[in-house]
């Protein structure tokens, strides 16, 4: 994975983060039961959902860049003997 996506999956993670910690908060007092029960479902589900695409991407991240310290490296050349 490049490392452009691992960045654009940390910052995905954050932003649905966010976004549903805000929405839990602005819920409006007033509606059914069942409305709080839905949308609390849909906040909790979502919230792994965005810790788990951070988590891919940043272990993407740092795998990329100890992956990369390795692909710099050339393995030694076998010796060839003359018969």
């Amino acid at each position: 994975m490049s490392r452009k996506i691992a960045g654009f999956l940390i910052l995905l993670g954050i932003f649905m983060i966010f976004e549903w910690v805000n929405l839990g908060f602005n819920l409006a007092d007033g509606h059914p039961t069942a409305f709080y029960v839905v949308h609390g479902i849909l906040i909790a589900v979502n919230l792994v959902l965005g810790a788990v695409v951070g988590v891919i991407g940043w272990t993407s991240l740092r795998r990329g860049r100890a992956g990369s310290a390795d692909a710099t490296r050339q393995p030694p050349r076998a010796s060839r003997r003359s018969r």
